[in-house]
């Protein structure tokens, strides 16, 4: 199991691109022992609010106090589900509507499990995670984004 007590930072700068997560799942083909995966990409959507058209969202956090609430939904996942390993990424900063913002991947030895502590990690995310989106329109007006 990969559960490590060490806090890691999710964060990647910008968008989290189609070759990094090729690159993320295509290091576990030497982990024999996982028979199945899920993964959840998190995708900015071009809502339209107001008659305005999201164009990007601005990510920022308190980065120390965010790796730790994510750190805490990782232990709490490990505890609950029985994983090979798991991922988490978010994104800090802009992305644009249609880019990647939030990677998770989970693995075990059964897809059941892979799948229920997916979505598990996804829904403990967007209520605790202290990760703040502006939502950027027409290019210089915003409003700050609300979590569903």
């Amino acid at each position: 199991m990969e559960n490590k007590s060490k806090i890691k930072n999710v964060f990647i700068q910008g968008p989290i691109t189609p070759a990094y997560i090729a690159d993320s799942i295509a290091h576990h083909q030497v982990k024999t022992n996982i028979g199945g995966h899920d993964l959840f990409l998190g995708q900015v959507r071009a809502d339209q609010i107001g008659g305005k058209v999201v164009e990007a969202i601005d990510y920022s956090a308190y980065e120390e106090m965010a790796n730790q609430v994510f750190h805490e939904i990782r232990e709490k996942t490990f505890e609950k589900f029985d994983l090979v390993c798991m991922h988490i990424y978010h994104s800090i900063g802009i992305v644009k509507a249609g880019e990647i913002c939030l990677f998770v991947f989970t693995s075990s030895k059964h897809r059941a499990m892979a799948m229920d502590a997916c979505r598990y990690v996804v829904e403990e995310i967007k209520a605790k995670a202290p990760v703040f989106g502006k939502e950027i329109m027409n290019g210089d007006q915003y409003q700050w984004k609300v979590n569903q």
